[in-house]
């Protein structure tokens, strides 16, 4: 049985940015050894509830929220984003031989799935292993992401399709490729607009 709750010391470790990075990187370091994640970047931050592959490569400050599954062969760029519930599946068994069950028919040796630097992939999406998720790519809620997004596009719905460009112009996407060519770095804190 655990202990009483104490938000009081959650709020003191959250209101002390060195503290809390000191709580999130040893916090990390548990949890690369619980899943035994091998080629994660330091900076990479992983939630409660998932279900990784111990051969997950994942970027600098890149963030997989609660309850995500990711199979085998998948690597995640920097500053990539996974809201909870997303899931990268699929390749599970070949379904084509006759006379052989499902259970014993093996599984198909297909291409690994990748997650180029800067993408965004909302609540609960599914996306089918052997896909690769463009730079700076943002995949809606919900999606089920069948074939490979172009940078920089919005898809969503189930097979996914496009919906809109993340930026208005050429120009904006090659000032974000300029940012995301640069050695990863945590930017200086964001000041969000106070809510009245």
């Amino acid at each position: 049985m655990s202990g009483p709750h104490r938000p009081w010391l959650r709020d003191m470790v959250r209101a002390s940015e060195p503290l809390y990075e000191r709580y999130r990187s040893l916090r990390m370091a548990i949890l690369r050894r619980w899943h035994g994640l091998e080629n994660v970047d330091p900076t990479f931050y992983l939630c409660g509830g998932c279900q990784i592959s111990p051969d997950l490569v994942a970027g600098p400050y890149s963030f997989i929220n609660k309850n995500c599954v990711i199979y085998p062969r998948v690597k995640i760029g920097k500053y990539v984003l996974l809201a909870p519930r997303v899931a990268i599946v699929g390749r599970d068994h070949h379904i084509d031989r006759a006379g052989v069950p499902i259970p014993f028919s093996g599984r198909p040796d297909g291409r690994p799935t990748e997650l180029q630097d800067d993408c965004w992939i909302g609540y609960g999406a599914i996306i089918m292993t052997g896909v690769t998720i463009g730079r700076g790519a943002v995949v809606a809620a919900g999606a089920i992401v069948t074939r490979d997004v172009a940078p920089y596009s919005i898809v969503g719905g189930a097979p996914a399709t496009k919906i809109g460009e993340r930026f208005d112009t050429p120009e904006e996407c090659e000032q974000h490729d300029k940012m995301l060519d640069q050695p990863p770095h945590k930017p200086a804190p964001y000041a969000a607009p106070r809510r009245l």
